[in-house]
């Protein structure tokens, strides 16, 4: 089965281009990670998930994939934190580090080849800063800091597309915090002047004094220092383009003097019932959260990567309880062909069906992550089968084919279940079900439900068929 080229949006550019990587089909890929100051919320996962399902997409096209993802450990939120609770930097963001990690081990996100969190590249930083010390790029402030001169860049806004030379206005200011507002084009920091009273007991020694590293020029040091000066993408959500990634750019290509990065690509934001999501409307979600109302890893995986990364995703309750009857439909489908034990099929067409829809599916994630025609790709694949199965002309063996199609398709979703169900249900089972007839019979509901209740709390359904009423493992 031939696989179509490769193409994704690149906001750099703002146009589809085909993907290819700069060295030996092995793709470079850096992605921003969590600040560790608190619980990732759902809309952080809408971004993991999207690049968890862009590397599992690079792998299925054949490709190999060296990927960084950082933590970042050390920026104004992680010091405020820290110092509050009275504890170390380390301790502080530990138990959220280790959070994070169960959490995409929850949402069965692939872990990637390096971790670095940006206190151990302490040093790394340091250098970068000195290379644009000497070429003049940055300087020293008044109150101590050092400062990346913007004008000293001529292609500062290529990727956001801001045009400085109408906002050299601003461009003469300067901006000490690691976020501010995307309005404000600015000298930004990159190395902050250590302050007792900010930064309690927290800071590095330098060159240039006791301080510690600006949020943008972290991601710089370590993206050079793992993949090396130009890598072939770098991801993030939509509010990363600016300032974060056009700083990233700015350090990184005036300290090594090449292009930092080929494609750039950003997720759409998450917002809840058309809101967005926030504390004090009482709509800030954690996967947790979720977790705690009944919804699994599977279901809120689906959830996140269903809509198109470009898309914004609106998040409700009863959009999740959609995707879980979508994804149970999809489950059930592979137990069922778990369930065919005849040996004699009589499909011709379909090895046909299959080719179909895996082209379908590959052209789809082919045409820049095209998911929501991905997934018509399987859906119109389970209909076609189910009529197959249905008049019995799928037997053991090409049940097993279209399993194994299904697998495939799996290693980019990683949301199916492939466990064989246990054809035996439990005898006190198959008693409250045949209590559960005898009671409707009797027309006695009570007994009914109580029933029922008693089954469904054990993990079974009661499932109406054309042959009657039977029960099912959920």
């Amino acid at each position: 089965m031939e696989l179509p080229p490769l193409k994704f949006f690149n906001t750099l550019t703002r146009q589809k281009e085909v993907f290819k990587p700069l060295k030996n089909n092995h793709v470079r890929m850096y992605t921003c990670g969590p600040t560790v100051y608190h619980f990732a919320h759902i809309g952080n996962f809408r971004t993991y998930v999207f690049e968890d399902i862009l590397r599992r997409t690079i792998k299925f096209f054949g490709m190999p994939i060296t990927q960084v993802m950082n933590l970042t450990d050390v920026d104004d939120k992680t010091i405020r934190g820290a110092i509050a609770k009275g504890i170390t930097l380390d301790a502080f963001t530990k138990p959220y580090k280790d959070a994070f990690f169960q959490d995409i081990k929850t949402l069965n996100i692939e872990p990637v080849e390096h971790y670095p969190a940006a206190t151990d590249y302490i040093p790394q930083m340091i250098r970068m800063i000195e290379v644009l010390l000497k070429k003049g790029v940055a300087y020293q402030g008044s109150d101590g800091s050092i400062y990346y001169a913007i004008k000293k860049f001529p292609h500062y806004g290529c990727l956001s597309h801001l045009n400085l030379e109408d906002l050299q206005a601003g461009a003469s200011e300067r901006v000490a915090t690691d976020e501010y507002e995307k309005d404000h084009v600015s000298d930004f920091v990159l190395w902050k002047k250590y302050d007792e009273s900010r930064d309690g007991k927290i800071y590095w020694d330098s060159p240039f004094g006791p301080g510690r590293p600006g949020w943008h020029l972290e991601c710089s040091a370590m993206a050079t220092e793992l993949l090396g000066d130009t890598i072939d993408i770098h991801v993030g959500a939509v509010d990363n383009i600016f300032p974060h990634h056009e700083n990233e750019i700015a350090q990184s290509e005036a300290c090594t003097g090449k292009k930092f990065s080929n494609f750039w690509l950003h997720s759409e934001h998450l917002i809840v019932d058309h809101k967005k999501m926030s504390k004090s409307l009482g709509n800030f979600y954690t996967l947790r959260d979720l977790l705690d109302k009944g919804a699994t890893g599977p279901q809120v995986r689906y959830m996140l990567l269903q809509t198109h990364y470009k898309t914004q995703l609106n998040f409700t309750f009863v959009g999740l309880d959609a995707v879980k009857g979508s994804l149970q439909r999809l489950n059930d489908f592979i137990q069922r062909l778990y369930s065919i034990d005849h040996t004699i099929g009589g499909a011709p067409e379909l090895a046909d069906l299959l080719n179909r829809a895996f082209q379908g599916f590959a052209e789809a994630l082919a045409d820049d992550l095209n998911i929501s025609v991905a997934l018509a790709a399987i859906f119109d694949l389970v209909r076609e089968i189910n009529a197959l199965c249905d008049s019995g002309r799928i037997g053991r063996q090409e049940a097993q084919q279209v399993l194994a199609l299904m697998k495939r398709f799996d290693t980019v979703l990683g949301v199916f279940d492939f466990e064989k169900a246990s054809d035996e249900i439990p005898v006190e089972l198959k008693e409250a079900f045949d209590r559960r007839q005898q009671a409707r019979r009797d027309k006695n509901w009570t007994l009914a439900d109580q029933q029922r209740d008693f089954i469904v709390q054990r993990g079974y359904l009661i499932e109406d068929t054309a042959q009657g009423p039977r029960l099912k493992k959920k």
